[in-house]
């Protein structure tokens, strides 16, 4: 939306208007919230760790083994990620018809198990690739009903409309403080210890989110009848996303840089140990340095008092992720490939929040779950069929010409999104008057609002 238009009111039950950086914490005011922040901060934490840990002890045992490495990261992924593909947007139907809290208890908890699990294993010296891709598999069943009910949970746990998207920035800031912080911690705990503690230390931290959880007190929300099948809710959330034009539009971006963008992430330890002849440390260098720039992205999103003129900087987050990865692929040098990767991880997030920020403010609060359920498959359900393209194309064509080829497709989704900012700028216009978040006098589209809304919007 154009800057000229950008008319940053309230909604109706925000206090008065502020601005700037004095917006970063105003959604913690929310008791539940606050709970919410603080439990999954040191759960994301550990979860990062666990993360990067997995990733460095594949890429161990495959060179002790002489095994592809880039091809078994790719199926390592694939199959943590691809569970999402199958199982996300059930779980987006059971998300609008169950208790939101509850699932996400369940399925913390089961999370916390599968950690202690992969720690033994590895302590024993027990663990294999085989047992490694299992032990993801499992954690991505558990991660396709936790990622799309936590993002419409938000919603439940933040009292006031207009401090929503500042939740959501701030949520964002979270993953990304951790991503900043658990690579870099990970790297230097391998280093001394071994990935076994990386994966110990997660499975201490779930306890703190689970706490969290039920010390909040949630006043209960009507929710849609569960009668009817699940094929039949389904169907309606593809028509309700489908036929609405902004969030048609938002979801293909979001498709394309799951599926051939993020797989850089997992291409990250051959760049590191291969290509700039480096160990775990410099891997968790280029993992944190891309949590740098995310974690700025974030507390910039944060910053904003309006969710006006969010359509432009997804255009344009987009395009410069995808000229980053270009820039990565050619980098020889420690130092200057984190500092691309800085750039590719405020893109990335800057890109993704602004989506996921827009997408929970126009939709029906009774589709939410859905909504956020197609949001969760196309960025993380497409990512493993991603990784292993990617994986399998860098066997074949190299790793650096991999990750380019990624960021020229990136860079042209960003186009494509950019030519039909006009049209999501025309239909999202009156959402916004309604809400209160745009003024219709001040904008000058009060007498037009009714021509404007789109045929398609439900």
């Amino acid at each position: 939306m154009s800057e000229s238009n950008s008319v940053e009111s309230e909604a109706p039950r925000r206090p008065a208007p502020r601005q700037g950086w004095r917006e970063i914490g105003r959604s913690l005011a929310h008791r539940n919230f606050r709970l919410f922040f603080g439990g999954q901060t040191i759960s994301l934490l550990g979860t990062w760790m666990q993360s990067t840990a997995m990733t460095w002890l594949v890429y161990r045992l495959s060179k002790e083994q002489h095994r592809d490495s880039a091809f078994l990261l790719g199926i390592t992924s694939f199959a943590g990620q691809i569970p999402v593909l199958f199982l996300g947007l059930v779980a987006g139907v059971l998300s609008d018809r169950w208790d939101r809290r509850r699932i996400i208890i369940a399925t913390q908890a089961l999370a916390m198990l599968q950690a202690f699990l992969l720690g033994f294993l590895t302590v024993t010296n027990l663990i294999s690739i085989g047992q490694l891709i299992v032990l993801c598999f499992c954690l991505g069943c558990i991660n396709a009903f936790d990622l799309p009910t936590r993002q419409a949970f938000i919603n439940e746990i933040v009292d006031t409309a207009g401090d929503l998207p500042n939740a959501i920035a701030l949520n964002s800031s979270m993953v990304n403080g951790a991503r900043l912080f658990g690579p870099s911690i990970a790297g230097i705990v391998i280093d001394l210890v071994g990935e076994a503690i990386c994966f110990l230390l997660n499975g201490v931290s779930f306890v703190f989110v689970i706490v969290a959880l039920l010390a909040m007190k949630i006043v209960p929300r009507p929710r849609k009848s569960s009668h009817g099948s699940v094929a039949g809710g389904l169907r309606e959330g593809f028509v309700y996303a489908f036929g609405f034009a902004p969030v048609r539009a938002i979801l293909l971006l979001v498709a394309m840089t799951g599926l051939v963008g993020m797989p850089y992430i997992v291409l990250l330890p051959i760049f590191a140990g291969d290509i700039l002849q480096g160990d775990a440390r410099t891997f968790g260098f280029l993992a944190g340095a891309s949590g740098v720039g995310a974690l700025s992205g974030s507390l910039y999103l944060a910053s904003r008092s309006s969710v006006v003129g969010l359509g432009r900087w997804i255009a344009g987050s987009a395009g410069s992720f995808g000229l980053s990865l270009i820039a990565f692929s050619f980098s020889r040098h420690l130092y200057l490939s984190m500092a691309i990767l800085c750039v590719a991880g405020f893109s990335i997030i800057v890109q993704l929040a602004s989506c996921n920020t827009i997408l929970q403010t126009i939709v029906d609060d009774q589709k939410r779950g859905r909504v956020m359920s197609l949001y969760t498959v196309a960025f993380l359900g497409l990512s493993p069929l991603g990784s292993l393209m990617a994986g399998s194309l860098a066997s074949r064509i190299g790793t650096p010409n991999t990750v380019c080829l990624g960021g020229i497709c990136c860079l042209i989704g960003a186009v494509l999104f950019a030519r039909q900012l006009p049209k999501i700028r025309q239909i999202v216009r009156p959402i916004y008057t309604q809400m209160g978040i745009l003024p219709a006098a001040a904008a000058g589209i009060q007498t037009v609002t009714e021509e404007m809304v789109p045929p398609e919007r439900p």
